[in-house]
């Protein structure tokens, strides 16, 4: 019985030691790590100095630690006129750096066209998300000091409703229309 117990006892202080050392792993990969937060910034001020006028200024650092975008590191900018927030990174596959400003500028500015179309006819709860493509803007050769709207170009952004209610009757009406006053614009 002892040497039972003895073994059990092993066992499971492997097994807590083994989950210590998990989860301080864990931990420890969650952290940010300084000097390449320090660097993208660095990085991040010399493609606005080089690319954007002194309207824009580097608020944050974004560390994606879930591997949820193409990089690991990004500076966090604002827009100080529009107040449009985005982020401009290191693209590992293209070998320089990336702004995400206007695609994040044409989603705020069609959000803002579409939102009291939605308000009124789906209702205020209702939650309306506007995505364009990150890399938008650098594929059209769009001057970030000078941009132009997205109406002058063929894209095709992303539009995401959310309506906390159930399906009513008139709500195929109401998406018909919408698609007839997405298209006027």
């Amino acid at each position: 019985m002892k040497k039972f117990i003895k073994i059990s006892l092993i066992v499971l202080g492997i097994i807590v030691i083994g989950l210590v050392l998990l989860i301080f792993s864990f931990i420890q990969g969650m952290k940010p790590d300084k000097k390449k937060e320090e660097k993208v910034r660095v990085q991040a001020e010399q493609y606005l100095k080089d690319n954007f006028d002194n309207n824009f200024e580097i608020f944050d650092t974004l560390y994606d630690n879930m591997g949820n975008f193409e990089f690991e590191y990004a500076a966090k900018v604002m827009d100080n006129k529009t107040k449009t927030q985005f982020l401009v990174y290191y693209d590992s596959e293209t070998n320089q750096m990336m702004d995400t400003y206007i695609a994040k500028r044409w989603a705020k500015d069609l959000e803002n066209e579409i939102r009291p179309f939605i308000r009124e006819n789906l209702g205020k709860k209702s939650e309306l998300y506007v995505f364009f493509d990150d890399k938008v803007g650098k594929e059209l050769g769009i001057d970030p000091v000078n941009p132009k709207s997205y109406k002058e170009f063929h894209v095709s952004p992303t539009i995401r409703i959310t309506v906390p209610r159930k399906r009513s009757e008139g709500d195929e009406i109401v998406l018909n229309e919408f698609i007839k006053f997405i298209l006027v614009r």
